[in-house]
């Protein structure tokens, strides 16, 4: 189907377009302008949309400026294409549309020559040392908050925090604590050890 709305004015205009274009689905396919300032909006799109469109359009046009005329042919015939401009392309067929697309092919697979034997590796598993062997990790020396500690930055505070084992508080706490309760913390770590 064919909509029109043709209005005195630009801004009328294109209330008219937007509001149309929000309104359905619908295709904007042009516009025509003529020395009084007579603009003509050209929608496409199916009959009912379309003409809810005009409704809509012809509403908002109405509002903000000079509404003149509004029409719609249902079904134009294809020989109203060279007045209307743009028509819409009638839509292939589901028929057609087989047609066009070609089926897709499987990938070519290019055949192997001279196939070399497979070779199986075997790597051999050496036992684990003894537990006495491995050396163990001393744990941190308690950290006990001094003088030196007050002077330091929270940064640099929660930094050393992160890095002290045993420390009370971990993750998301520590970034949240403040330079006097990380104090207090590695304090109360000092008289524990």
């Amino acid at each position: 189907a064919l909509g029109m709305v043709e209005t005195r004015g630009l801004v009328g205009a294109i209330e008219a377009a937007d509001a149309m274009c929000k309104a359905a689905n619908v295709r904007l396919i042009g516009r025509e302008k003529t020395n009084p300032a007579l603009i003509t909006i050209k929608i496409v799109g199916e009959t009912a949309a379309v003409k809810t469109a005009v409704e809509a359009g012809a509403a908002a046009a109405a509002r903000v400026g000079e509404l003149v005329s509004t029409h719609v042919i249902p079904r134009p015939d294809l020989q109203l294409e060279s007045i209307i401009g743009n028509a819409p392309e009638p839509a292939p067929a589901p028929a057609e549309k087989a047609k066009a697309s070609p089926p897709p092919q499987p990938p070519k697979v290019a055949p192997v020559a001279d196939p070399k034997p497979v070779v199986e590796v075997r790597i051999e598993e050496k036992p684990d040392p003894p537990k006495a062997l491995v050396a163990q990790p001393k744990p941190a020396p308690a950290i006990k908050a001094t003088g030196k500690m007050a002077l330091m930055k929270v940064t640099e505070l929660r930094n050393l925090a992160r890095s002290t084992e045993g420390f009370p508080i971990k993750g998301r706490e520590i970034s949240v604590a403040n330079k006097e309760e990380l104090l207090r913390l590695f304090e109360s770590i000092g008289k524990r050890s």
